[in-house]
């Protein structure tokens, strides 16, 4: 249905948050105190491959980003402002004229195989820990620079502008260019006690200083959107600045309950921790790998990524024959032929069949074998369920032969590291944790939060569901003075949600 001018909605703002999976456009407003919800648009997000490696459409998303805002209006809104929040890591090279350098390559990516070594060469990752405060994960983006270095220098010669996926959409928009704090501390790079790059570290590992320019803070505006887009989206319409990194925003929007408490974010990635006001960079932060994200008004997010749904993912697709790979050692077991059957080869399997199977094991009294779902093994298999059916044999565990096995292993295993991550939380803290706070799509997930509360012995409180979506309306809202300060927006958010309480 068309809408004139004279009837859309004006005080509302609308989120554009972007995941590894999928992406949404959500409109929020208030009313009576309470913050409503109004999805306008659903895309999927996918990888491509180019020169060789795994790299994400940035067509396709800003693409669908411009209908999404355009969906707007004919769902009867005008946004005040946008904000885009992204995955952390991932970035794009601009020449001086503003053109893409090279492609967005994805983190999944191998391109940074043996980069750990070749940077602890040139910094013991120790110093660099101090340094940044970031964990060490083969992706980050340090990581990437070196393995670009070795690949493709002539890239970096020709870049003058690096940004980070959400500040380059942003740029598509408005033709302003910005570093978010909370994105950019993903890179690595960032020195965590100033929040600036740390010129030791860029030095150090050969990394022009002139890609870089300051970093922002969330709530900052970055500008009006260009005309050009403002007639095809038909609105006028500014940027603000979210926590771009899509943790950052998801952490703003947690009700906290029973403090103190342990957040999670539940999505492709678990990011379990907690919001201090200052960095932990300390050998025993370092050695439980808990990192020190940047979080909204320069607070820190302590917190340890954890492999998550992603492996849920990715036995769904596999599953559903969309990323089936057929492995002749598989085939000769008989192992995804077993599954592919239990399931019916061409039904749609979804994320439901796959708790209730997860649901089924447990109740026939299935004792699930565990692994470890950190290993970067899981990163990227060609088979997920294969990948995991090994690690069970090479660990002289039973080999799960069912789905419903398979799956407990998998929802066991996630639920052991959450609790191993709380312990790890409590130790460096000095004092134990009253709740567990889950948001984000994962939060739906019954099985998960129940055996999240047994194994860790804390309560579970599980929701806002589009917790990432609620964290960058936030700050536009704190930005445009609907909420006076951060207590002020959680409570809303608490009581406009329903927020499901599991007890261990």
């Amino acid at each position: 249905m068309a809408h004139s001018a004279r009837d859309l909605r004006r005080d509302c703002y609308a989120a554009v948050d972007i995941g590894a999976s999928s992406g949404r456009v959500v409109v929020g407003f208030v009313e009576d105190g309470r913050i409503h919800l109004e999805e306008v648009h659903r895309f999927d997000n996918r990888q491509v491959r180019r020169g060789g490696h795994d790299c994400w459409d940035i067509d396709l998303l800003y693409g669908e980003l411009v209908r999404g805002l355009a969906l707007c209006k004919e769902a009867g809104f005008a946004p005040k402002s946008v904000g885009i929040d992204t995955w952390g890591v991932d970035f794009v090279l601009l020449d001086a004229d503003d053109n893409l350098v090279g492609d967005a390559v994805a983190y999944r990516d191998e391109r940074t195989q043996g980069m750990f070594e070749v940077a602890d060469a040139i910094m013991s990752p120790e110093e660099l820990y101090r340094r940044t405060g970031i964990q060490r994960q083969p992706f980050n983006t340090i990581y990437q620079f070196l393995a670009l270095q070795r690949e493709n220098p002539e890239q970096l010669e020709a870049a003058e502008t690096f940004l980070m996926i959400p500040d380059y959409l942003g740029f598509l928009l408005t033709g302003e260019k910005a570093l978010e704090y909370t994105n950019a501390s993903t890179t690595g790079l960032l020195n965590a006690e100033t929040g600036a790059w740390d010129e030791t570290v860029l030095a150090r590992f050969n990394i022009p200083r002139r890609l870089f320019r300051n970093v922002t803070m969330a709530g900052a505006r970055l500008g009006p959107v260009k005309p050009s887009i403002a007639e095809k989206i038909g609105y006028d319409t500014c940027v603000v600045l979210p926590a771009t990194h899509d943790t950052g925003s998801a952490f703003l929007a947690v009700p906290a309950c029973d403090l103190p408490a342990v957040f999670l974010s539940s999505g492709t990635w678990s990011l379990l921790g907690v919001e201090n006001r200052s960095p932990l960079t300390t050998a025993a932060a370092y050695g439980e790998n808990f990192t020190n994200e940047g979080g909204y008004h320069f607070r820190y997010r302590f917190l340890k990524n954890i492999m998550g749904l992603w492996m849920i993912q990715s036995i769904r697709r596999e599953l559903n024959g969309i990323t089936y790979v057929v492995d002749e050692k598989a085939i000769r077991k008989g192992r995804l032929h077993q599954y592919m059957r239990v399931e019916g080869l061409g039904q749609e399997v979804g994320f439901e069949d796959l708790i209730r199977a997860a649901d089924e094991a447990e109740c026939a009294g299935v004792q699930a074998s565990i692994v470890n779902v950190n290993d970067d093994r899981f990163l990227s298999p060609d088979s997920m369920i294969e990948e995991i059916l090994e690690a069970c044999e090479e660990t002289g565990q039973a080999v799960p032969q069912t789905l419903g096995e398979l799956m407990l292993c998998v929802y066991e295993s996630l639920a052991r590291c959450y609790r191993d991550a709380v312990e790890g939380l409590s130790s460096l803290a000095g004092h134990g944790y009253k709740s567990i706070n889950i948001v984000g799509g994962g939060c739906r997930d019954g099985h998960l939060n129940r055996r999240t509360a047994e194994v860790c012995g804390l309560p579970v409180y599980a929701g806002p569901v589009e917790g990432t979506a609620l964290g960058n309306l936030a700050v536009q809202m704190l930005a445009d003075g609907v909420f006076p300060h951060l207590k002020a927006v959680r409570a809303a958010i608490a009581e406009s949600f329903d927020v499901q309480k599991v007890e261990p």
